[in-house]
């Protein structure tokens, strides 16, 4: 005989209710179900069942009246409970769009990134009836061998979205469809250089849903009550499902380098390292994305070339981000401390940092109650945490 006893009552835990602990099934049909199984054990159930409850039974009836007198002060606020955000009000939250960018050359010769910062669609566009809903898009794209492809894609990319039939219907298969026709439609141009290249990381927003498309090694990360979460992944050679990629199509990596001249994995532009359009290519430039829909615990995006990010974890830029927004509520402010601390820790790249904010005020504080069970630590506090060691080392 099995009993479904309760878990213990840690930060986060889904309790079910007393009365599923309750029906364990100590009664005689269960224990007839069982006389037919444990045979040379029948007197010892029958005992059981007749006469005694079993000898934990106090233990169970202890921890269901522990349950029923715990309060919602005694659970930790997380994702899975929370006092402060009742999912009721999560479904009405609508973000408002706030930017600021910084981009400076660095210890580079030259400057070779792009970026964008649409906070209003409708005011970008004209309303219509594609653009019936607030949205906003934001991207970062940094170049390489020359400015040409970046410069392109940056003026171009929306476009290729918008026009797309796909577009507003069915937004990722916009997004992925803009960023091949995007690519091809630079080889075609001829007074630019088409044997140079760029990344490209975008974030198109449409009301509550973030689409994040990635094609290089810039990275997208969201600032989620003080804890990063990564939007995208790094397109490194080296990185496993690249290398597989990129190998099962007859290209080899030398030293981290794709064919031994290029850093990144995907890209757009970089034609001599191409075949005709639209065959399978080692260097690819279509993007991988990811989608989310936010709530009021998002609080800010920040998107950044590889340089930030050489120097910097995603979990340092959210806590710094955050300390500065609690401060002074200004994300151009915020993309000029993140670029000002990078060139501290010695980067050696250009530097493009876009911050974008979803809510009007600043972040709020953040503070564990506190309460009647003993715990440790929360996965917010210890983010935190992570995110002030990662500042000072």
């Amino acid at each position: 005989m099995t009993f479904d006893l309760p878990v213990s009552m840690a930060a986060g835990t889904e309790f079910s209710p007393p009365s599923s602990v309750l029906e364990v099934g100590c009664n005689k049909d269960n224990a007839a179900a069982l006389e037919g199984e444990v045979s040379d054990s029948l007197s010892d159930l029958k005992q059981m069942t007749n006469r005694r409850p079993p000898r934990y039974s106090s233990a169970l009836r202890h921890s269901v009246s522990s349950v029923g007198h715990l309060t919602a002060d005694d659970l930790l606020d997380d994702d899975s409970v929370s006092t402060k955000s009742p999912s009721n009000q999560k479904s009405r939250f609508l973000p408002v769009f706030r930017s600021g960018s910084c981009a400076e050359r660095g210890p580079k010769q030259y400057m070779e990134d792009e970026h964008v910062c649409i906070d209003n669609l409708i005011d970008h566009f004209g309303e219509t009836d594609d653009f019936s809903s607030p949205g906003a898009f934001y991207g970062v794209f940094d170049g390489h061998g020359g400015t040409d492809a970046a410069s392109f894609i940056r003026k171009n990319i929306l476009k290729y979205i918008v026009d797309d039939s796909h577009f507003p219907r069915c937004l990722d298969r916009a997004i992925k469809s803009a960023y091949l026709k995007a690519d091809c439609a630079f080889a075609d141009v001829i007074s630019l250089d088409i044997s140079s290249g760029t990344t490209a990381l975008t974030s198109l927003i449409w009301g509550r849903t973030l689409i994040v498309a990635n094609a290089g090694d810039c990275r997208a990360v969201l600032g989620r009550r003080g804890r990063a979460v990564e939007m995208s992944k790094d397109h490194k050679p080296n990185c496993k499902s690249e290398r597989l990629r990129i190998e099962n199509l007859g290209g080899v990596i030398y030293d981290g380098y794709l064919n031994g001249q290029l850093s990144v994995a995907r890209a757009l532009g970089d034609w001599h390292m191409k075949g005709a359009k639209g065959s399978a290519c080692p260097l690819s430039a279509e993007p991988e994305l990811q989608e989310t829909r936010l709530t009021e615990d998002d609080e800010f995006l920040i998107m950044g070339c590889d340089g930030l990010w050489d120097v910097m974890s995603s979990q340092c830029a959210v806590t710094m981000t955050r300390k500065e927004l609690m401060v002074h509520n200004d994300p151009e402010r915020c993309s000029r401390e993140l670029v000002r601390e990078a060139l501290m820790r010695n980067a050696c790249d250009n530097l493009t940092v876009i911050v974008v904010c979803f809510l009007p005020d600043p972040p709020p504080k953040i503070e564990i109650p506190q309460t009647r069970v003993r715990r440790s630590i929360s996965l917010e506090g210890l983010n935190l945490l992570k995110g002030v060691l990662d500042c000072n080392s």
